[in-house]
């Protein structure tokens, strides 16, 4: 199973897209409130190898109320995945520019391009593409998620084995 929930949280609305990884599709994508978010994790539970959440970072700037509730949030989701046994992975923004970009310094525009360019454009209702209907913070959801599973790949390949232990010793 390579299916991902990535969220790319907000104060009072998240989004997220339902991404496989290996087939390299969005199976779902929205932007929800954030109470809404529990029933897309609950619709997409049985399918999911984990959730993977945009997570905040401090860089030592004043930040206003938003920053905080969107930090409640990312707390709930997690909670929300301990109680349904959902691997929960933490994604920095870092992590995504540097995989997507190759460099810290990208901004959201040159995020917006790589995804592009990785998986085509969106295109029209007669001609779809794989991003087809995205929109704004969906392609945050996005990001998260093709980070998200270059990383979790990395760290615990998918096996049946009964000797599958992710740990390194």
């Amino acid at each position: 199973m390579s299916i991902i929930l990535a969220i790319d949280p907000g104060s009072t609305q998240s989004a997220f897209v339902v991404y496989d990884g290996k087939e390299e599709l969005i199976k779902d994508k929205g932007i929800v409130p954030n109470g809404a978010m529990f029933e897309v994790i609950g619709r997409w539970k049985a399918e999911i190898r984990y959730l993977a959440c945009e997570m905040i970072a401090s860089y030592g700037m004043p930040v206003g109320a938003s920053v905080f509730e969107t930090c409640i949030c990312i707390g709930e989701y997690k909670r929300e995945c301990d109680i349904k046994e959902i691997p929960f992975h933490k994604v920095y923004r870092k992590d995504v520019k540097m995989f997507l970009c190759g460099s810290v310094k990208a901004k959201d525009s040159n995020i917006h391009q790589a995804l592009i360019d990785r998986y085509g454009v969106p295109g029209r209702k007669n001609c779809q593409g794989k991003t087809y209907g995205m929109s704004k913070d969906m392609w945050a959801a996005l990001a998260v998620a093709a980070t998200a599973y270059s990383q979790i790949d990395r760290e615990v390949p998918e096996s049946k084995g009964a000797w599958s232990n992710p740990l390194p010793f």
